[in-house]
């Protein structure tokens, strides 16, 4: 199915520019409305399912930072565009990708083994940036660390010099209501505000990455720094 659905090669940028517009007003709207700085959120494209051809509208559309899920497809795409988009990876990440990955990436928002600690480790030039992904909602379906395993896991990754937590990811669990995954986000913001605290020194987990094209409203009122959408860019 997914790659079925990759087969968006005939976007038109005038028709995505008008969308990444309309989403950027929401935004700002929903930190108006939260008393935030427009400024301190960012709209990601996710494209795993835009055809590197695609990517051609997207860059005509003003659309800066994308979003890889696979890093066989992160590599055809960026080997391509390079430096016309800043490229972020945001799907599961396994330790025999991280070569492929990492140098073409400013942020990874998935990490949540520690074998991929280890990889970063020994792969790094310089310290990687990377979101600890959190299973917020702790379902057996999705990757991340269940909420109450996070401390435990970041001191077992604090012995690796090579990885910077700057903050956190998670997908809450699908609902229809965007209303109803306000608790989740509200939640993973709270435990970006202590684990800051507690961190202090090492870590600053002050980038939230969270919200997608149903939800992504609510995710910026409740502390996204970081929104990832897809489908209501492109249709």
């Amino acid at each position: 199915m997914d790659r079925v659905r990759q087969q968006l090669t005939d976007l038109d940028a005038a028709a995505v520019r008008e969308n990444r517009e309309r989403i950027e007003a929401e935004m700002m709207r929903a930190c108006r409305r939260a008393g935030r700085d427009p400024g301190g959120v960012e709209l990601l494209a996710a494209i795993k399912y835009v055809a590197v051809e695609g990517l051609e509208a997207l860059a005509g559309a003003g659309v800066s930072l994308v979003g890889e899920n696979r890093a066989q497809d992160l590599v055809a795409k960026h080997d391509r565009y390079g430096e016309r988009f800043t490229w972020d990876f945001i799907g599961h990440l396994q330790s025999n990708k991280v070569r492929q990955v990492l140098p073409r990436v400013r942020l990874i928002h998935s990490l949540d083994s520690l074998s991929v600690v280890r990889e970063i480790q020994q792969r790094a030039e310089i310290p990687s940036n990377v979101l600890l992904q959190v299973n917020i909602g702790e379902e057996a379906s999705k990757y991340g660390i269940i909420p109450g395993e996070v401390n435990r896991f970041l001191e077992e990754a604090d012995r690796f010099s090579m990885v910077n937590f700057t903050g956190l990811m998670t997908m809450p669990p699908l609902v229809a209501d965007p209303e109803k995954s306000r608790p989740a986000f509200a939640a993973l913001r709270e435990m970006a505000e202590k684990l800051t605290r507690e961190w202090q020194g090492r870590y600053r987990f002050t980038q939230l990455s969270m919200g997608t094209s149903n939800d992504y409203t609510v995710a910026v009122e409740e502390g996204a720094t970081i929104i990832r959408v897809g489908s209501i860019l492109y249709n």
